[in-house]
């Protein structure tokens, strides 16, 4: 592996990091009045977002900034799928 598949691939985690962040905060915002925080679903919300985020950078490797997107959206899908599903009544 050259050197700009590792570059993609750290994007990618950032992208799906920073996608992580951004639902958090808006969890916060949503539930000023003591929103609970579980700690092994932060953890484990946290890994998921960086291991697709890793995926989707290593698809996208030709641009920094497009594996950065990538993981970004990445995380964001799983996001919307997980939403879609639970509102359907499908999750156990």
């Amino acid at each position: 592996m050259d050197h700009n598949i590792y570059v993609s691939i750290v994007m990618g985690v950032v992208g799906g990091l920073v996608r992580s962040l951004v639902g958090m905060l808006k969890y916060f915002e949503k539930n000023k009045e003591g929103g609970r925080v579980r700690p092994w679903y932060l953890v484990f919300s946290l890994f998921v977002s960086a291991v697709v985020g890793a995926l989707a950078g290593a698809l996208a490797d030709s641009d920094w900034r497009l594996a950065a997107v990538a993981g970004y959206a990445g995380t964001d899908f799983i996001e919307g799928l997980y939403k879609i599903k639970k509102a359907q009544g499908l999750e156990n």
